[in-house]
């Protein structure tokens, strides 16, 4: 009891941890844009990346960056959604739909709060809309993030919770990644996308626990 009732306490610290580091992430972010400190690192990072442009590398990044797109997010939540339903897992299928649903409503609002204008150099690909904070990146990382939480959690041997987890990761890194590269946003939505994304992840995966698992640790506690 002692023991289930201790990792009930560290988990919810650790997220209120993670929730304050993703949300004074994205705060910083504005602050430095809104007093016009940013570009210089924008800036910097563009001329690191786009010193990496070639053909046959733009052709992977954008296969990348379409792992990140509405599109195809909209499809594997669905599908994701789909394959819980039929393994009658309906708490972790909700938190799928309403985590990815709302963080994509969540983005667009930020979108219209914030309304910055996209890079104003020639991009890789055509891309319209505002540019803070990346909507890929973003819903990478909260969709992802979830595919990863719910793997971490299915996976028996610890090898393969991190495995997963260390692929998703690298996979949101690069879906980021990918957006600067194509010229489509600044460093900082990105880093503004991942913080904003984490935050509302984080946020979502601990009301999960608190109202789905809320039984067992008072079943545990009895």
């Amino acid at each position: 009891m002692e023991e289930r009732q201790l990792k009930k306490t560290v988990f919810f610290v650790i997220s209120i941890i993670c929730l304050g580091i993703f949300t004074w992430g994205f705060v910083s972010i504005v602050e430095e844009w809104k007093e016009n400190e940013i570009s210089g690192f924008d800036n910097g990072v563009f001329d690191v990346v786009h010193a990496f442009v070639s053909p046959k590398l733009t052709i992977v990044m954008t296969s990348i960056t379409f792992l990140g797109g509405v599109k195809w997010l909209s499809i594997c939540t669905i599908g994701v959604v789909i394959v819980l339903l039929f393994m009658r897992k309906y708490p972790l299928a909700i938190f799928v739909a309403l985590t990815v649903g709302l963080g994509a409503c969540f983005n667009w609002v930020l979108k219209w709060i914030f309304k910055r204008d996209r890079p104003d150099i020639e991009a890789l690909i055509e891309q319209g809309g505002y540019s803070f904070p990346s909507g890929h990146s973003m819903g990478s990382f909260i969709f992802y993030g979830s595919v990863a939480f719910i793997l971490f959690r299915a996976f028996d041997r610890k090898i393969y919770k991190w495995i997963s987890v260390c692929c998703l990761s690298m996979l949101i890194l690069l879906i980021g990644i990918s957006r600067v590269y194509l010229g489509v946003h600044f460093p900082s939505d990105i880093i503004g996308g991942f913080s904003a994304g984490g935050g509302w992840l984080t946020l979502c995966i601990a009301l999960y626990i608190y109202f789905y698992k809320r039984s067992d640790w008072k079943y545990a506690n009895e």
